[in-house]
């Protein structure tokens, strides 16, 4: 079969970018996902392997190749067989910034700050 072809919203949900499939068609009716460069706003869009999509997910944005078409949701791993991963991979930001001076003084500031408070008046 090499013409096969399955449908858009149904093909998200199978390769576990969408928890549902209507999700996956809220998605697709949004018009937030394109199909090789093209919006696509119909989840009875076709899809085939080669095809890439480009869609939100997150805050991420991720692009992805159509490897295979499933012929079930299974698991995870059977999942990723769907699809080549073609996201740009961003440096993580840092998870604790330094502290830069701002939000409650310590104790020993508090202190300093009362002595100059007493001193003023």
């Amino acid at each position: 079969m090499p013409d096969a072809k399955l449908r858009i919203d149904k093909w998200l949900w199978q390769a576990r970018f969408f928890k549902t499939r209507s999700l996956a068609a809220k998605q697709v009716s949004g018009g937030h996902v394109r199909l090789n460069g093209n919006r696509v706003l119909k989840p009875a869009q076709a899809v085939g392997p080669g095809d890439v999509l480009t869609f939100p997910q997150g805050r991420l944005v991720r692009v992805v190749r159509v490897e295979a078409l499933g012929e079930r949701r299974g698991p995870a791993t059977e999942a990723q067989m769907l699809f080549a991963d073609l996201t740009e991979k961003k440096d993580a930001p840092p998870k604790n910034p330094g502290f830069e001076g701002k939000g409650r003084p310590t104790k020993k500031d508090r202190r300093a700050l009362d002595l100059s408070r007493s001193q003023d008046g």
